[in-house]
């Protein structure tokens, strides 16, 4: 990882569509002393999304993009990630896919963490198909991104045990707990801390 710390805390962005709760957990564990990050920006695609309100609550910076036009959109977000100095990009429950161009700007500077043990079930509906294989295990991954949708070098997975009765649902609530403590343990290992 070409990221060094130095005394001051990396400038992340966490770009988010949904709940925010990955965000949250990454905005406490940015707030600890070991943590090499600092959240300094929220990138959206959707207003109504419920993490800007944690953004709020913390006075973190936030913009929201619509990615309608997606190239001219894209050189803006490009534009807003340098002017706010952002050195790391965390995904977390981002529903757009990034395009070529962005990821290279970016290349080794962007992760995301996705709920299935990689390379099974990429994409989305991962606890339904993981159910509907009647896998023993499921769980989650964090990886860096590269141009293929859930492809990159995964830096940490942890496994959950699939239950005789679990239902998408419960196996959802259950991985989204090992996600909030796999993220941050995963930047620690990028960081080499």
């Amino acid at each position: 990882m070409a990221i060094s710390i130095g005394l001051n805390k990396v400038k992340t962005a966490v770009f988010i569509s949904g709940t925010g709760s990955n965000l949250k957990s990454l905005i406490k564990f940015s707030k600890t002393e070991k943590s090499p990050i600092s959240v300094s920006l929220i990138i959206s695609d959707n207003p109504k999304a419920k993490g800007l309100i944690y953004g709020k609550k913390f006075k973190i910076k936030n913009k929201v993009f619509k990615f309608e036009n997606s190239g001219l959109i894209e050189n803006q977000l490009i534009n807003t990630l340098k002017k706010n100095q952002i050195k790391l990009i965390c995904l977390a429950g981002f529903m757009r896919i990034l395009s070529r161009n962005f990821i290279k700007k970016f290349k080794g500077k962007i992760i995301n963490i996705h709920p299935s043990l990689l390379p099974k079930y990429k994409g989305l509906d991962t606890h339904q198909r993981a159910l509907d294989n009647n896998e023993k295990y499921s769980g989650c991954t964090v990886h860096f991104v590269n141009a293929k949708l859930d492809s990159g070098k995964i830096i940490l997975q942890k496994k959950v045990r699939i239950k005789k009765k679990e239902t998408k649902n419960s196996l959802g609530k259950k991985i989204l707990l090992q996600e909030h403590k796999l993220y941050p343990k995963a930047i620690l290992k990028i960081f080499n801390l």
